[in-house]
C-alpha cells in the first residue's frame, strides 16, 4: 500500500507544505526511525486504545511509551487498555494495520498527543503504509490534526 489516499488528499487540499519519504519495509516506530536515519524522539508513532467501546488514537514519540494509568485518568475510564489490531484495523480501510497517521478526523476518532511532541519544529509520521512517512512542521500538524495535549508518556 502507498500513502493513505484519505490523507494525500486531505494534505493537498490543505495546502501546507510536506515531504513524502519512501523507506525500507519495516514494521516498528524504531524501525521507521532507524531505517530515515533519525532518533526515536522526532518520529511520531500511533498507539491505539480503547475506551468506553469507543477507540481513541494517541501519538507519541516513538521513543516513549504509554502510560495506560495516565490515559485511564486522562479518560475518565479505569477498564482503558491497549486496543488490539483487531479492533482497529477496520477503522482505517486505507491504511496498512499499524501505519495509521495521526490526522484522525479523517476516520472519525479522537486524538491526544502527548506533550513532548510540542517540542520539535516537524513532526514525522507512518503515511498509511510500511514504506512510507510524512514530515511537515509540527505547528501545521497540529492545525489541521487538532490533537488534544496531555502528558501521558514516557521513555521507554
Amino acid at each position: 500500500m502507498t500513502v493513505a489516499r484519505n490523507l494525500k488528499e486531505f494534505l493537498d487540499k490543505s495546502k501546507v507544505p510536506y515531504k513524502l519519504s519512501t523507506h525500507q519495509e519495516v514494521y516498528t516506530a524504531q524501525e521507521v526511525a532507524h531505517s530515515l536515519h533519525v532518533k526515536g524522539q522526532y518520529l511520531a508513532k500511533v498507539v491505539m486504545i480503547k475506551s468506553k467501546d469507543k477507540l481513541v488514537m494517541t501519538v507519541l514519540p516513538a521513543s516513549h511509551k504509554v502510560n495506560i494509568e495516565k490515559i485511564k485518568t486522562l479518560l475518565n475510564d479505569p477498564e482503558t487498555r491497549l486496543a488490539t489490531e483487531a479492533e482497529f484495523k477496520t477503522a482505517f480501510p486505507d491504511c496498512d494495520v499499524g501505519a495509521m497517521p495521526p490526522i484522525v478526523h479523517l476516520y472519525g476518532l479522537e486524538l491526544y498527543a502527548d506533550k513532548a511532541l510540542t517540542q520539535d519544529p516537524e513532526i514525522i509520521f507512518q503515511a498509511g503504509s510500511h514504506v512510507e512517512t510524512i514530515r511537515m512542521k509540527y505547528s501545521d500538524w497540529e492545525k489541521l490534526a487538532k490533537p488534544k495535549i496531555a502528558e501521558f508518556a514516557g521513555h521507554l
